[in-house]
């Protein structure tokens, strides 16, 4: 089948790409769209309340069904999964899913299997980090947007402590599901007096500090170019106090712009599809919990692959039409933000996973 496809569509090395040459290397899997936080910038109560229409249980994905997904996107190049949401701790069994797709091999490199990762708020590592790890699960991301607690009860909306979401990370690296990325959203005016304490916090603990520039990300979060701190200027108030150097991509297609302290104190990353769109190396898929397939975090729509499969399409169906979506894939929305005369009606990120 590859052989019918343009020449254009297809990498050196066989690989599937898209429009613009980027292959596809990671799959992301929105195992829930619910959460036990209603953190401001993501899932506001005033928006995500008791009246809100979650996707029915009858709707998800089954594991089985995710798994035949996932095999069909490492056929295609995908290397590394991450489970996301919504909080994908609250599915149920989810070491089951995990057990699953941790084993599926990388047919390019022999002798080994996907890189199965995971993001959480941490609410539910303390019980469930060693299961997860058991069940073959890589390493974990952490949500952590202040260490001031009163600030960090205020984010979450919830009242949730950080001292849980702390025990939560010591749980994780005591497992072995390190090293940790720990991720802080940073708000102008609402969080971003926590930088420093979040950086002097984690350097030296292993684990890797990331600051991100608040999204625009769906449609309920208010969102307003003001509230945005730039990365340059998060590294720069880290360098003043804490001298860093930057570092290589661990792979094209990463979205973090990787730093490390002189002295050698660890690492730290920032994400800035903002002021630094990185559309052009972006290697991103991502899968609802209902099964649809979007091509961007700041997608308007998707292609449901449920429906395939649940309608009794074969193998080569289903491959083929993951082939054909990522064939025609142009997104580039972070480039062209700054010249969008309106902003279009957005999946929201606890839908399709940050």
């Amino acid at each position: 089948m590859l052989a019918r496809l343009p020449a254009t569509l297809i990498a050196p090395d066989g690989l599937l790409v898209d429009t613009r040459g980027r292959p596809i290397h990671d799959l992301r899997i929105s195992v829930t769209d619910r959460c036990n936080f209603r953190c401001t910038y993501c899932m506001p109560k005033d928006v995500f309340d008791r009246d809100h229409q979650y996707v029915p249980h009858a709707d998800l994905l089954t594991f089985e069904e995710i798994t035949r997904l996932a095999r069909h996107f490492v056929e295609h190049g995908v290397e590394k999964i991450r489970l996301t949401g919504g909080e994908p701790l609250l599915r149920k069994d989810i070491e089951r899913l995990v057990e699953m797709l941790a084993a599926i091999p990388l047919p390019r490199r022999p002798g080994k299997t996907v890189d199965l990762t995971l993001t959480t708020n941490a609410s539910l590592l303390p019980r469930k980090a060693q299961s997860l790890k058991d069940a073959g699960l890589s390493r974990v991301t952490v949500s952590l947007d202040a260490l001031d607690d009163a600030l960090f009860r205020r984010m979450n909306d919830v009242d949730f402590p950080v001292a849980d979401v702390l025990a939560g990370i010591a749980a994780a690296e005591r497992a072995g599901l390190a090293p940790i990325k720990i991720n802080m959203v940073v708000k102008r005016g609402v969080n971003d007096s926590d930088i420093l304490p979040m950086a002097r916090h984690f350097r030296g603990s292993g684990h890797i500090l990331r600051f991100i520039e608040y999204m625009d990300v769906g449609t309920s979060n208010g969102w307003k170019l003001d509230e945005v701190v730039p990365s340059a200027d998060v590294i720069a108030i880290v360098d003043k106090e804490f001298p860093l150097e930057t570092l290589d991509q661990n792979y094209t297609g990463e979205v973090a712009e990787r730093w490390r302290y002189r002295d050698g104190g660890g690492e730290i990353g920032v994400i800035s599809s903002v002021t630094q769109a990185f559309c052009a190396d972006c290697s991103r898929a991502r899968l609802s919990p209902e099964g649809r397939l979007y091509t961007c975090l700041f997608a308007t729509r998707g292609t449901d692959l449920r429906g395939l499969m649940r309608g009794g399409a074969d193998d080569l169906v289903l491959s083929n039409a993951i082939r054909a979506i990522w064939n025609i894939r142009d997104d580039r929305y972070s480039e062209l933000r700054s010249t969008a005369t309106e902003r279009p009606a957005k999946i929201e990120m606890s839908y399709i996973g940050g």
